[in-house]
């Protein structure tokens, strides 16, 4: 195949520096906007934290990360420029902010603010087992063997790797030949651990390792024992006629039965070791206030510092301004600093507009719901999608759905994520729209109020919903008690 040249033209669509880092700073959800902020305060020298809150000139509009518009910053590191290099912009104290030293009174010399940050001390999961370890009185070889089973726990508390398994990490990595029934004895040994239920292989020992430590503390649990032990299965799927036929059990021995059963730990693991902080506490990222039934809307900045170009970093340029004798040395330096205050300029701007795309999308949210805002009344959401957003800010739909991923609201109902005011829509008898978080809503409640002896089925829930003027298939029905978490009539039946 011969090698030929050809010239072709391509319109390509290229993202700029400043619209990649929007995207991404959009992403970043208020909890932890401070700890990106200050990983640019580590890498650039030029950007500093204003001591003094000062409101800076934010933008009047907010600004889509598609919008390309001409970048001002930008340098194409040419010989022209860097022989001419301009810094009458950077040297102009027109824009720039009170210094601090103007603001600060020698003789008054600020008291240092002595305050320690509290540390909460944990103990992880496998830490808690290891400390009980120590109290049992096993041979160097059996210790080894016992560290490797607590190990190979999972945070659940539960052992699910084969005893085989273990044996062969035992051989392999601690060069100890254990059999199963060795690895099976000190199995044992845990499982009478702290908390009751740990290092069992599956639910069913679960649960049973925690009524055999109750009937030795005297409990009457021998009934619950039985039941476990040889009707499993019936019990999880709630076939308790055949329960009370095979035990010859009445219905009030039945329900003391179930009242121990439920009160047990299925998961023991679960309750020790550490809590991932950020899954435990929820920072919102906008509040929402009803004032005398007119909603005010504030945004959560805390955790976003005031940010300038630092002072020193100017004093060099004016400096370099100031010197008749100009070498490439110092040129290197001055293109050095240029780049770290335009570096500097872009993440002040990109945060500035970040908290304007925010709020914009976020003020139309409120517009948009405007009657569940006020009453907390799920059956006042309004149907809406990310395009409808869209089309009221004139931002992307990209960009609304950024910003509608990680955050979340604050109201005097609760706080909920932002994703959560988003629903589709289904049309009435009349022809009307309603959201479909009104018929789930409605769809919750029904089976709240259930008789649970008689639980409702699918399709007496599809006869109700139809009886109140909504149009929906029992498949549909069946569809959103599965996204609310709710288990088929059956398994929902009490006695």
């Amino acid at each position: 195949m011969a090698l030929s040249q050809s010239l072709q033209q391509k319109l390509l669509q290229k993202l700029s520096p400043q619209q990649i880092q929007l995207m991404k700073l959009l992403q970043v959800p208020t909890a932890n906007l401070e700890e990106r902020i200050k990983e640019e305060l580590e890498e650039n020298p030029a950007l500093e934290q204003s001591e003094d809150s000062h409101d800076d000139n934010y933008l009047d509009e907010p600004s889509d990360e598609f919008e390309s518009g001409e970048d001002e910053y930008d340098m194409d590191g040419s010989e022209d420029e860097y022989e001419n290099i301009d810094i009458s912009e950077y040297v102009s104290d027109s824009d720039d902010d009170v210094a601090d030293y103007k603001l600060r009174d020698d003789n008054y010399p600020e008291a240092d603010d002595k305050k320690t940050i509290p540390f909460k001390l944990e103990s992880s999961f496998h830490d808690t087992l290891l400390d009980q370890l120590g109290l049992l009185s096993l041979g160097e070889r059996d210790y080894k063997i016992a560290e490797q089973i607590v190990g190979s726990l999972d945070d659940d508390g539960y052992l699910r790797r084969e005893l085989s398994s273990i044996a062969d990490d035992l051989a392999f990595r601690q060069n100890i030949d254990a059999s199963e029934e060795e690895i099976e004895s000190i199995i044992k040994k845990i499982q009478q651990f702290d908390p009751p239920g740990i290092c069992a292989r599956d639910l069913k020992e679960c649960l049973l390792l925690q009524l055999r430590r109750q009937l030795i503390e005297g409990r009457d649990v021998a009934l619950a024992i039985t039941v476990l032990d040889k009707y499993f299965d019936e019990f999880t799927k709630k076939h308790y006629e055949k329960i009370q036929r095979g035990l010859n059990l009445d219905d009030d021995q039945l329900r003391d039965v179930i009242n121990i059963i439920i009160k047990l730990n299925p998961k023991p693991g679960g309750n020790l070791g550490e809590i991932n902080k950020a899954e435990s506490y929820i920072v919102p990222d906008f509040f929402i206030l009803n004032n005398n039934s007119k909603l005010e809307l504030t945004l959560n900045a805390k955790n976003a510092p005031d940010l300038r170009i630092s002072e020193g970093y100017r004093e060099m340029l004016k400096e370099y301004d100031k010197g008749a004798k100009k070498d490439k040395r110092q040129k290197e330096a001055v293109m050095f600093i240029k780049q770290k205050i335009d570096s500097a300029k872009w993440f002040i701007d990109m945060i500035k507009q970040r908290q304007h795309t925010l709020l914009s999308t976020m003020n139309a949210i409120m517009n948009y719901q405007h009657e569940f805002f006020l009453t907390g009344d799920e059956t006042n959401l309004r149907p809406m999608i990310l395009k409808d957003i869209a089309e009221i800010t004139g931002l992307d739909i990209s960009t609304v759905s950024r910003v509608a991923n990680s955050k979340f609201v604050q109201t005097e109902f609760g706080t909920y994520r932002l994703k959560f005011f988003f629903s589709e829509s289904l049309s009435t008898e009349s022809g009307e729209e309603v959201s479909t978080r009104e018929v789930k809503k409605i769809l919750s409640d029904l089976i709240e109020g259930e008789d649970k002896r008689k639980p409702l089925s699918d399709e007496r829930l599809t006869e109700l919903l139809q009886e109140k003027g909504y149009n929906i298939a029992r498949r549909t029905v069946a569809k959103y008690r599965e996204q609310l978490n709710i288990p088929v009539a059956r398994l929902r039946k009490q006695l």
